[in-house]
C-alpha cells in the first residue's frame, strides 16, 4: 500500500476501505489468503467470470493491495500486505461471525488445472 504523506490520511483511508469495500473484491483476498493465486483458480474458487475477476484484480492493483508474479502462461497474486487479513478478521468478529465463516478459502480445486491445483508447484 502506497503511504503518501502528501494525500491526508482520511483520504488516503476512505479510499482503501472503498477499494475493499466490494464484496468480490473481498472475496478475493479471502481466497488469496497469505497464499498466492492466478485468476483460473479465482474463477473455480468464487464462481465468477475471468473478465469480472480481472476487473476486480485491476481494482485492487490499481489501489496497490496486491503484487504479482508471472510463472509461464500464469499470473499468481498475492496481498501486498498480510495485515489486511487482520483487518478482514477484525470486521469478521465485530460483526459476529466466527472465524471459520470468513478464514481465507484459499483451496484445491478439482476443476481447475492451474499448478496450484494439480499440485505442478507449492504456491500457497
Amino acid at each position: 500500500m502506497n503511504m503518501n504523506s502528501a494525500i491526508p490520511f482520511e483520504e488516503a483511508a476512505s479510499t482503501l476501505l472503498k477499494t475493499l469495500g466490494h464484496p468480490t473484491r473481498l472475496e478475493i483476498l479471502l481466497a488469496i489468503g497469505e497464499g498466492e493465486a492466478c485468476v483460473c483458480h479465482l474463477e473455480r474458487v468464487l464462481g465468477q467470470r475471468q473478465a469480472y475477476i480481472s476487473q476486480q484484480l485491476m481494482a485492487l492493483r490499481e489501489a496497490d493491495v496486491l503484487t504479482t508474479r508471472q510463472e509461464g502462461r500464469y499470473v499468481f497474486y498475492r496481498l501486498k500486505d498480510q495485515r489486511l487479513l487482520e483487518i478482514i478478521a477484525l470486521v469478521g468478529r465485530m460483526l459476529g461471525y466466527s472465524q471459520a465463516e470468513y478464514k481465507a478459502r484459499n483451496k484445491k480445486v478439482s476443476q481447475c488445472d492451474c499448478p496450484h491445483c494439480t499440485g505442478a508447484i507449492e504456491c500457497c
